[in-house]
Parts: structure tokens; C-alpha cells; sequence
């Protein structure tokens, strides 16, 4: 059936800000299937509170409206577009679903005679009413653990009673695994399910028998009209039944599921997506598989949308689900649309993988002193790496190199645990850095029997980790000399890092490198092409490995690789990695927009990240992209291979810049404000000089590197101190002291944690207020796109302030000193590009706290508050292509926007939720006020001072 030509305008519903559980997957969800829509002719509105999103800039829907997730917003939008037919709710994830169910409830779909797409209202209350659920499973004959629903504490303790110990709660209605717990011992029951009957909106949780130690699988699915259904993507999670799939480490295609297994997996998910509803979309179902050589299989749950695991699942095969899902929404069928990649073959195909993805999740716990670290079944992690290579060893070490969190890849780096009884404390209650602990315990000797038994991790993975350190003890046993050259190609295939045969062979990782330059072991670059080069693929989408050498028959050696080199001019925009709480989806906003600027100046453009949950990963925004880690050794080799003009910084927050001073060293052209500049900004002493010079006040200061500098440096400045690390970002180890006891203790703290680092110790301006600023400069004229007053005090980390666009409180005197300074330090520091600058005003003085030469977290606020595509100009600015003076700025604001942080608190119930100078929010929304005297402000403003912590 060709598309249903009586859709002319679709409402979709956004995921709102960025928690623990939803994140930037359903940004780059809502994305595709805004651009699928408009390429059908169809007018797109769009509700989503979230200016830190690609999906809410004004080219991706025709009416966006950044207004609260409410039913109110959604009548609102609908009495202002009357002309919208139907809405599509699978692209936003819980959130979308929960509010589009509580519209249908309140009649008002059916007021405005809006149609519901790409989902079955039923089909979202069977999946999501465990006790439906059940029911439905048990008629269609499909197996589920032993489980009971309950709705009153009552009920719960008989379910548990008859069921006996563990067992699994799970709330009904709930994200990411949210009041879901396993509950080992009777004493412990009590407390759980109260919390798990407290957490569901419908205060229902379903009690289950726990699988622990059985298998886990995910197959995402999509089906049409006509009720064809395509399996796009089988992920095994590493980590067994027990963590929730979103803190598991995951694999595609499935490596240890026999082939019959398999068929039997496939029948039932299908006949599962068939039984919930009569709807055309996505699907992703979940399986548990017993570790026993009868392979049973049980479902644990179904989802009727797209859901994290699509994105992992679209970036794993390159077949872009959500893009698909939207065409079926309106009712084409599998077989009239293209395979997007092949452009030449049909959308009814599941792809074929010819390498292997291995998604590790990102945490951050050291944002939430005192968190429980294990991993269970509510989800903890804020963002997720992926990996490609062509075995599994290959992806593993990938995906752990593009961590950033110190960690050369698996082994071999000198920070390996080295006290057996903390291996197996680390083994037995899963946590988050278990992917290097199973090596060490390999190092250290402790059979993989034993592991098995601790983990339940199946032995083929084990023995892969086996193999891996193997290699290592083989490598260890020879210099860089001796090393024979089948060794380093081994240890290159199987993913080492230059940096880890480094500390092998006790040489520097640029001898290694040389070393594979006389060897001739360089990287070639493969296409995801969705079919195992069945078919010829137009999209450039590689990742990177390491060949055998073949033979042609005029004797040369050879290798291939299919990454083309053009004669155009290129430009390479660095990635911001890993989603974390700091940097988040606000640098990979700014990456999109930086790859499309350099496009529009006629540069071929080539992106560099490995975040599969991201818009600038999607494999038709770059002319390029390199699904790669933004590490090092993997960007040099593509800049080599490439040869572009230069490389962007500015836009990848922290990741990116930390690489400035490398490409600097190498003579590679950095695009914008030089590494020198940068660097200058971030040396407390010499950035204080120059605030010196053109006579711009800042607080007291002293560098301390030492414990004992600190002391002596805290007679000078005088107490509250604020301390911090430099080169970091959100905050990252920042703290107000008020004593020597707790500066000692603090810097002891940091210098463990982050060694040989310069800190800073500012006097803390009590009581001050603090505002930021963020321009572009052209190196002779600074244009300001915004000033933000911060309705907390100073001393609450700028993302975790409520900050108003324009100020609401600062004088013309105080505005008149921000812009001044603003416009000193831009030109001081030679900035080209765009800069970030952050205040703190006491006493009619305006003082400098810092100023990141960069794009900023407020830059996409500012974007949408003004409707002007700042980051454009910015990058336009950047490459040399304009000067400011080209620009036709025209901000639009009514009344003020308002920046408000999200936190995700609940995924740590006894984490202290006082803020300070180290950021903690996950995610924001923006809030528009026609005057200061609205009630939301007045609430605001009244709790300011509520959780600061001094």
C-alpha cells in the first residue's frame, strides 16, 4: 500500500530533557523521522521541551514548539492547527507514549479528530500492564518466568511468599528500569516493594521468579500494512540476566546463540509484534535464554516504539530504523521503499553483518558521592560507546578506548587491580568497570571457571579475554627490536592500542608507530553497508582495522580499502564521544551544525565519533563519517589517510579540544582559535596576566600543585576557597572549602584521582551573583549572542543553574562591564570562533571566573531563545569563509527564556542532592515567561538558594 495520501500534517511528541534511561537516542529517533516525513511532502509540528536537540531546530519541523510535555501544550497546539491529522508517538520514547495514552484518556484525540500512528493505543497499555502482558504471552503460547502482579503491599508479600527467594520487581509504566530491583533476602523484600509500588503511576508492579545467570537478547524488529516483519538486528548482552539491558555490555550480531535457537528467538518475537496490535512501526522485544545446552527461551518484554536499542541497532547495521519506522506510519509498505544505503535494493531485507559492534555504557558515578555502584535493574548509566572491528576482540578494545575515562583499552596500561579479594568483590557485584576487571583476574590468575561461576558470563567471551592477554604475555617477551611483525599485525587486528604495545615493550607508543610504519601495518577502512558488500553501498560510513597483506599477481603486496580519497577540499569536525553528565547532546547539536556550515562553503565534510545514540552519527549528515574512537591514534591515522585543511575543535566540547595540543604538535591546521590561545585559557596564571593587562578584575587566586602549596597558598587568599583541576569540564572535582582540614582532605582527593594536575584556588566571591556570556569573534570584531543571569548564587555550577536569557536583575552599569570585558578577553585571546564567558558580580563589580574559547553548553539555548543559527555563523567564522560583519543578526525573544537543569536523583536515592560547583544535571528544558511577574519564575526564584552547597 503506497503512502496514505489523506496525512497531510503529524504531530510528533519529543522526549523531552535528557534523564538516566532516556536520552539523546530518541533526539536522533525524532530527527529521522521528521526528515522522513518531510520528504513525503508532509508538514511536521513538533512538541519538545529540549533546546539542547538537533530535533528542535527550526530545519528539522515546520511549527516547533518548546513547550512543557503536557496534555495543556498539547491542546494548545492543536487549537492552533486544526489542520493536524494524526500524531506519531514511537519516536519519543516512555515519555511520548505516556503522554499521547493520558491525551487519549482525556478525549482529546478525539476531540480534534487526530489519528494515532506507528503504534496501537492497546498495544502500548498490553505492553506496559505487566498482568495484560502476561495473559496475552500465556494464550499465544509464548514461555515467561514464574510472575504475579500486585497492587497492594498485601498482595506483594503473598506473591513473594508462594515464589520464594529471588525474585525480580518491576514497576509497571515506568523508564528505565525505574523502582525495578532483585530482592535476594526476605528482610529485604519490605522496602523494595514499596518503592517499586511507589515509582509506577498506577502503583502496580509485577513480581517475577529471577532468571539470574540466564541469557540475554534483544531483537529489534519492524513490520508494515501488509504485515510483513524484517528482523533488522540481534544484540547479545554480555552480562547476563540481572542488569538492565541500558548498563549491560552489548553485541551484534548475537555471538554465542546456535543458529536453531536463533530461528525459534525470531518466530516468537515475531508472533509477539503480531499479537499486541494491528500497527505499522517499530519494535524491539527482549528474550531470556537459559545457559544450559536446552536453550529455552522466555521473553521478559516488548516495546511498540522505537527505543535505545534502535539506535544502537540502526548505527550497528546502517539500516536507519526510525527513518523506515515513519514511512510505515503512514502507510508504505517494506517492499516500495529503498534500502537507504544501497539505494538500489529494497527495504524488505534484514541486513547482514559483516563485523562485529560491542556498545559499552558510560557512567558517572563520581558525580553522585555516596551512589550504589552495582549494576542492577535501574538503569545507571548516562551515555554509551560502540565499537566496530572485524572480530570481537577488535570492537571490545575500540569501544573501551572511546570510553574517556584514562583507559588505554583492555590491559596493558599499568591500572589494573591488583588485590584479589577487590577482583572478586568487582566480579561478584557487577560493576561498572567489570569489562577491565575480568582481564586482571585473567592476569592474576584466577581460572575462567571461576569467573564463569562468579558472572555467569558465557565462557566464549571469556576465553576471548583469555586470548587477548595471551597475546600480551607473548609481546611482553620481546623488545621493539625483536618484536617479529606477525606479532604487532596480531595485536593491531585484535584492537591494542599503539599506547598499549608501548607498555609492553617498555618503549614510547611513537616508537610502536614507527615501527608498524617500516612493517607496512596500516589501517584500512571498511564500509557498514548493511548487506556484507552484497550490494554496491553509496553511503560512506566506515570504521577502521588491520588486514593480512594480499599478493596481486604482479607480486605487490596489497590491502583493501574502501574509503576513497577526493580531491576536494575536507574539513574534519572532532565528535564530542560518550554522552556524559558535562557534555552532553548540547556539543553534538554544535557538531551537526558545524558539518553542515563547512558543507554549505562548499568543503567536503568528515565527522569523527563514536556515539551511536547521536545525530551526528547518522550516516547521511557527514559527506564522511568514521565510526571511530575520538582517541588519538585512530584520529591522526584518518587525518593522514584524509589530508583535510584542517580540523574543528571548538565543537566537541571537552573530548575534542583535549586533542588541540597533539594536532598542534603534528603540524595539523586547527580551524579557528589556535591551540595557543586555547591553552591560554586554561592556565589559570597566564590567562590572570592578561586579565591583568587590559584591566579586567577576577578574584584572588594562587596554583597549587602540592598539598603543601594549598596550605600556604589558603594564607593568602583567605577562606571560602573554590578549588578545581584544570583542563576539566562540568565541574568536574570542583569544591568550596571553608577550612584547612577540608582543603587538605579535597586535594589530597584530587591529586590521587587526577595526578600531575595544576589546581586552582580562587577566594569564592560569597553571595555574589553570576551571569555568562556567549560571542563570536572574528579576530578584529566580537559579536555577543547572549547573556545569561543565573538565578542561583555563584558557587552552583553554571548547567546546574535556572539561568535567564536576557538578565532579569543586572543593571546597565553591570551590563555595560560584561559586554566590555566580553569583548577585551575575546580579542585578547585571539579568538575565531566562538567563546564562552563566565561572571561572577558583587558590589557593582564584574569579576571574571573564566572563559572557555569554545562552543558552550548555553550555545544551543541561546540558538533556539533567539531563532538565529548561531553555530553556523560561528563555524562559517571559524574556517575563514566570513567575517561577522556578513551576518544579518536579528534575535527574536518576547518576554525571557528560561534555562532549567534536569536531574536524574532518583536513580540514587542516597545521594546528597545539594548543589555546588561540580555539575550533576543530566539534561534541561526551556521555559518561556512573558514577564518576571509569572508564577513559574516567582517558584524559581523563591527556592534558589535551596540546595546549594557550600
Amino acid at each position: 500500500m503506497p503512502k496514505n495520501n489523506d496525512l497531510k500534517s503529524i504531530l510528533i511528541i519529543g522526549s523531552g530533557p535528557i534523564i538516566i534511561g532516556q536520552a539523546c537516542e530518541f533526539d536522533y529517533s525524532g530527527s529521522q523521522a521528521l526528515r522522513s516525513l518531510k520528504e513525503d511532502g508532509i508538514e511536521t509540528v513538533l512538541i519538545n521541551s529540549n533546546p539542547a536537540t538537533i530535533m528542535t531546530d527550526p530545519v528539522m519541523a515546520d511549527h516547533i514548539y518548546l513547550l512543557p510535555l503536557t496534555t495543556k501544550s498539547i491542546v494548545k497546539i492543536l487549537k492552533e492547527h486544526p489542520q493536524i491529522d494524526a500524531v506519531l508517538p514511537t519516536m519519543g520514547g516512555q515519555t511520548a507514549l505516556n503522554l499521547c495514552i493520558e491525551a487519549d484518556e482525556k478525549g482529546i484525540w478525539a476531540d480534534f479528530n487526530v489519528k494515532i500512528i506507528g503504534v496501537d493505543i492497546n498495544a502500548i497499555n498490553i505492553t506496559e500492564d505487566r498482568e495484560q502482558f502476561r495473559n496475552l504471552m500465556e494464550k499465544i503460547g509464548i514461555p515467561m518466568a514464574p510472575q504475579a502482579t500486585a497492587n497492594s503491599y498485601l498482595k506483594g508479600k503473598e506473591i513473594a511468599q508462594e515464589f520464594g527467594f529471588p525474585l525480580v520487581i518491576r514497576s509497571s509504566f515506568t523508564l528505565g528500569g525505574a523502582g525495578a530491583s532483585i530482592v535476594y533476602k526476605a528482610e529485604d523484600f519490605d522496602e523494595h516493594l514499596r518503592n517499586g509500588l511507589e515509582v509506577s503511576p498506577i502503583h502496580e508492579v509485577m513480581i517475577d521468579k529471577a532468571m539470574m545467570g540466564w541469557k540475554e537478547y534483544e531483537l529489534e524488529l519492524l513490520r508494515d500494512n501488509n504485515d510483513n516483519v524484517v528482523i533488522i538486528c540481534t544484540i547479545e548482552n554480555m552480562d547476563p540476566m540481572g542488569i538492565h539491558t541500558g548498563d549491560s555490555i552489548t553485541v551484534a550480531p548475537a555471538m554465542t546463540l546456535s543458529d536453531v535457537t536463533f530461528q525459534r528467538m525470531r518466530d516468537m518475537a515475531i508472533h509477539m509484534m503480531r499479537s499486541i496490535g494491528n500497527f505499522a512501526g517499530g519494535c524491539n522485544v527482549q528474550f531470556a535464554v537459559s545457559p544450559d545446552e536446552k536453550e529455552d527461551i522466555i521473553a521478559i518484554e516488548i516495546n511498540p516504539r522505537v527505543s535505545r536499542s534502535s539506535a544502537l541497532a540502526s548505527k550497528a547495521t546502517g539500516y536507519p530504523i526510525a527513518k523506515i519506522a515513519a514511512k510505515l506510519a503512514i502507510g508504505y509498505n517494506l517492499d516500495e521503499l529503498n534500502n537507504q544505503i544501497t539505494k538500489s535494493t529494497s527495504a524488505l531485507f534484514e541486513p547482514t553483518l559483516d563485523y562485529v559492534i560491542v556498545k559499552i555504557p558510560r557512567w558517572n558515578f563520581d558525580k553522585f558521592e555516596g551512589a550504589d555502584r552495582t549494576l542492577g535493574l535501574q538503569m545507571k548509566a548516562v551515555g554509551e560507546v560502540m565499537g566496530i572491528g572485524r572480530s570481537f576482540q577488535e570492537a571490545l578494545h575500540k569501544a573501551t578506548q572511546s570510553l574517556e575515562i584514562k583507559r588505554n583499552g583492555l590491559g596493558a596500561d599499568g591500572k589494573n587491580y591488583t588485590n584479589y579479594d577487590q577482583i572478586i568483590d568487582k566480579l561478584t557485584n557487577a560493576s561498572w568497570d567489570r569489562v577491565f576487571v575480568i582481564y586482571d583476574a585473567i592476569q592474576m590468575g584466577i581460572p575462567l571457571s571461576r569467573i564463569h561461576e562468579i558472572t555467569k558470563i558465557d565462557m566464549w567471551y571469556l576465553r576471548q579475554y583469555e586470548e587477548l592477554y595471551l597475546l600480551e604475555k607473548e609481546i611482553s617477551r620481546f623488545t621493539l627490536d625483536t618484536l617479529p611483525r606477525e606479532l604487532l599485525l596480531e595485536a593491531k587486528q585484535k584492537g591494542y592500542g599503539d599506547r598499549q604495545i608501548a607498555h609492553m615493550l617498555k618503549c614510547l607508543e611513537s616508537q610502536v608507530y614507527k615501527k608498524r610504519e617500516e612493517f607496512n601495518i596500516q589501517r584500512v577502512y571498511k564500509l557498514v553497508d548493511t548487506c556484507a558488500a552484497e550490494f554496491k553501498a553509496h553511503t560512506p560510513y566506515y570504521y577502521s582495522t588491520f588486514e593480512n597483506e594480499m599478493e596481486t599477481t604482479s607480486g605487490k603486496p596489497y590491502s583493501e580499502n574502501d574509503s576513497i580519497v577526493t580531491d576536494k577540499k575536507k574539513i574534519i569536525v572532532l565528535g564530542s564521544g560518550p554522552n556524559r553528565i558535562g557534555q552532553g547532546i548540547e556539543f553534538d547539536y554544535c557538531c551537526v551544525h558545524g558539518v553542515l556550515a563547512a558543507a554549505e562553503c562548499g568543503y567536503e565534510t568528515i565527522m569523527i565519533n563514536c556515539n551511536p545514540e547521536t545525530v551526528s552519527t547518522d550516516f547521511d549528515v557527514a559527506d564522511k563519517l568514521y565510526f571511530e574512537p575520538v582517541f588519538w591514534e585512530h584520529i591522526y591515522d584518518i587525518i593522514r589517510h584524509e589530508k583535510p585543511e584542517g580540523v574543528i575543535v571548538q565543537l566537541g566540547g571537552q573530548t575534542a579540544l583535549k586533542l588541540a595540543e597533539k594536532l598542534d604538535r603534528y603540524g595539523i591546521k586547527i580551524m579557528g582559535t589556535t591551540y595557543q590561545s586555547l591553552d591560554l585559557a586554561e592556565d589559570r596564571g597566564s590567562f590572570s596576566t592578561l586579565l591583568k593587562e587590559n584591566n579586567i578584575p577576577y578574584p584572588e587566586f594562587g596554583t597549587a600543585e602540592t598539598t603543601e602549596e594549598a596550605l600556604a597558598l589558603a594564607d593568602e587568599l583567605d577562606f571560602p576557597l573554590l578549588i578545581r583541576p584544570s583542563y576539566v569540564l562540568g565541574g568536574q572535582g570542583m569544591k568550596i572549602v571553608i577550612n584547612k582540614r577540608e582543603l587538605e582532605e579535597h586535594v589530597v582527593d584530587l591529586l590521587r584521582k587526577i595526578p600531575n594536575n595544576k589546581l586552582l584556588l580562587d577566594h569564592y566571591l560569597d553571595g555574589a551573583i553570576e551571569a555568562e556570556a556567549d560571542a563570536i569573534c572574528d579576530g578584529e570584531n566580537v559579536y555577543i549572542i547572549g547573556i545569561m543571569e543565573h538565578i542561583e548564587p555563584c558557587g552552583v555550577h553554571s548547567g546546574d543553574s535556572n539561568a535567564t536569557l536576557p538578565p532579569f536583575n543586572l543593571g546597565d552599569l553591570i551590563i555595560q562591564q560584561i559586554k566590555d570585558h566580553t569583548k577585551k578577553i575575546a580579542l585578547a585571546l585571539n579568538t575565531v570562533g566562538l567563546i564562552n564567558i563566565q561572571f561572577a558580580i558583587k558590589d557593582d563589580n564584574v569579576y571574571i571566573i573564566e572563559a572557555n574559547p569554545r562552543a558552550s553548553r548555553t550555545v544551543p539555548f541561546i540558538a533556539k531563545a533567539y531563532g538565529e543559527p548561531y553555530v553556523n555563523y560561528a563555524t562559517k567564522v571559524m574556517i575563514g569563509h566570513n567575517k561577522l560583519s556578513d551576518f544579518n543578526f536579528n534575535p527574536q525573544l518576547k518576554g525571557y527564556a528560561i534555562k532549567q537543569p534536569v536531574f536524574s536523583f532518583n536513580k540514587f536515592p542516597n545521594v546528597d542532592k545539594k548543589l555546588g560547583p561540580e555539575m550533576k544535571s543530566t539534561g534541561e528544558s526551556i521555559l518561556f515567561i512573558d514577564s518576571l511577574k509569572d508564577d513559574e519564575f516567582y517558584e524559581i526564584y523563591s527556592r534558589r538558594r535551596m540546595y546549594l552547597n557550600r
